[in-house]
């Protein structure tokens, strides 16, 4: 429930405090949301009138979230923003936490139970981020491995429920949980794909974003949104069917900014094209002829080939032409060009060198000539990048 002017006390006014008092009593709730972000006294404050629960907008996602995580790492993601959300509105007891720790010679000299509480919590959440740094040097080093070995990284972003999880399974042939609600996906789950026309790309599916997301969770889940802000190429998928997709668009921008990814290529890619009518899956091209916008169906399968197609030519976009020498002792390696149709001529010279006239993406040339424990210096005659 918006209000133009908030008070300090309820957020609403009196009255319309009154007349919610009254509607709880009535309707015997046990429990009042608020589309906004309450401070802890006024949650207070509103819990003492209506005689029950209160949560604001921010409690409400981390509930959401508590029952979608379902990995270790997920789970602690969203105990960390939980701890936080709630370590400013610790008042009374926090008895789950004693029980964790035995009971027994928790509270020092001097100290309250509220002390005790906050000290506890303060313990626990450096638990959780010790655990969750380890996870996040994890994911960064399998990352270096990923550049070391020249793959390309690409992630899928956009506002929760537009169809990223679907998506994600029609493109690898995976079974990742995909479902018609909100936050369905918190932990990033990646998968290996190829491209005809590039070779190996990782595909990462990532938690979705939503409109006024909470700071603590962007937080929280850093581990897991690095996933994206680490990419060679953003994914945006847009529900083209969502009335509000302009507003969800800037929003996915706000939090790609928040989380550094705000420069990153992006591709932004309409789904769920089987509930228009009269638009075709295509791909639509930006004034230099570069993909800009793929309109698919991930439901239906429509429009697939030509998301790949348009993945291929945003990171194949440095390509390599040129001419490559390649001694008798490379033979496996030449005939790899040759199964990629990336050939355009090939010459030998006076010693039998085979010379390569060859056009494919610098990345795929990068790891064919790596796979030889070489660098495409040792091989370049000439070479041209476009």
């Amino acid at each position: 429930m918006p209000r133009h002017r908030p008070t300090a006390k309820y957020l609403v006014g009196s009255g319309k405090v009154e007349e919610l008092r009254d509607l709880v009593k009535a309707e015997q709730v046990d429990l009042v949301i608020f589309n906004h972000i309450l401070t802890p006294s006024q949650e207070r404050n509103l819990e003492r009138v209506f005689e029950c629960r209160v949560i604001d907008r921010t409690g409400l996602i981390l509930d959401i979230f508590a029952q979608r995580a379902r990995t270790h790492e997920g789970k602690l993601q969203v105990e960390l923003a939980q701890l936080e959300h709630m370590s400013t509105r610790l008042v009374r007891g926090w008895t789950h936490l004693e029980r964790q720790k035995g009971g027994i010679g928790l509270r020092g000299p001097g100290e309250t139970q509220l002390e005790t509480d906050r000290r506890l919590l303060r313990i626990r959440l450096r638990q959780i981020k010790a655990r969750l740094e380890k996870v996040r040097s994890q994911r960064e080093q399998a990352r270096r491995g990923r550049k070391r070995a020249d793959i390309p990284s690409v992630s899928l972003v956009g506002y929760t429920n537009a169809g990223k999880s679907t998506l994600f399974n029609s493109v690898t042939e995976s079974d990742v949980f995909a479902a018609d609600q909100l936050f369905a996906t918190l932990d990033p789950t990646l998968r290996r794909l190829e491209l005809d026309d590039l070779g190996p790309i990782v595909l990462a599916d990532t938690v979705g974003f939503i409109r006024h997301l909470p700071h603590k969770l962007v937080e929280a889940f850093r581990a897991t949104l690095e996933e994206s802000s680490n990419s060679d190429l953003l994914l945006h998928v847009i529900d083209a069917h969502e009335p509000e997709r302009m507003a969800q668009i800037e929003q996915v921008m706000v939090v790609l900014d928040e989380i550094g990814a705000q420069d990153l290529p992006i591709l932004e890619v309409y789904n769920k094209l089987d509930l228009l009518e009269g638009v075709d899956p295509q791909i639509q091209r930006d004034a230099d002829g570069k993909p800009q916008r793929v309109w698919l169906s991930a439901r239906e399968g429509q429009g697939l080939d030509l998301l790949k197609q348009a993945i291929a030519e945003l990171l194949g976009d440095d390509l390599f032409v040129g001419t490559l020498r390649l001694p008798q002792r490379f033979a496996r390696l030449r005939a790899q060009f040759f199964e990629l149709g990336a050939v355009q001529k090939e010459d030998h010279d006076e010693e039998g060198v085979s010379l390569l006239a060859v056009r494919l993406p610098r990345v795929e040339l990068n790891r064919l000539v790596s796979r030889e424990g070489m660098q495409p210096s040792e091989f370049i005659e000439q070479h041209t990048l476009q």
